[in-house]
């Protein structure tokens, strides 16, 4: 459990560093920044979750989805306290630690602060964050290993069971 927590600070704060980097450099800067020909450097406020799914102005949009995301927390912290592999709490602690990254974003600003614009051509994947991809890799991996690698449990003979209860 405490290296999970400590995963999710650490996501967490490199999180909150590099959107505080973000809006210092585009508060003096306003236009975009190529990094590669297929990345840019952005400013974009998500109101929504996502992909920007359910966007919308409504003011208490932002609490609504708050108040999801911190359920959604206290959830994965009590997997993350049940879990005996460490490799699993470890991923719940990075999805935990972006989710809160996210949650502060929307109580200080009521949408998060996304930067990383990856595109081909004119066509651009929507802008994320830290927390965001720590969110996408923490899930992906405990989906992987659960679906291609977690060891199968073996059924037991049902004969077999009745004779141990003599």
């Amino acid at each position: 459990m405490k290296k999970g927590l400590l995963c999710a600070l650490t996501v967490l704060l490199i999180d909150q560093i590099s959107k505080a980097f973000v809006l210092s450099y585009f508060a003096r800067n306003a236009a975009p920044v190529e990094i590669a020909p297929f990345f840019n450097f952005v400013l974009a406020w998500n109101k929504g979750v996502s992909f920007s799914m359910f966007h919308s102005d409504h003011p208490a949009m932002p609490w609504v989805l708050v108040t999801v995301a911190l359920l959604i927390c206290a959830v994965i912290t009590h997997w993350m306290y049940t879990e005996k592999n460490v490799p699993t709490i470890l991923c719940f602690g990075m999805i935990l630690g972006g989710a809160l990254g996210n949650v502060i974003d929307r109580v200080r600003f009521r949408a998060v602060v996304d930067f990383l614009d990856f595109h081909i051509g004119a066509r651009h994947w929507p802008a994320f964050n830290a927390a965001d991809s720590a969110i996408c890799v923490g899930a992906g991996v405990i989906l992987i290993w659960n679906l291609f690698f977690a060891p199968i449990e073996k059924l037991s003979d049902p004969v077999k069971k009745g004779e141990d209860k003599k």
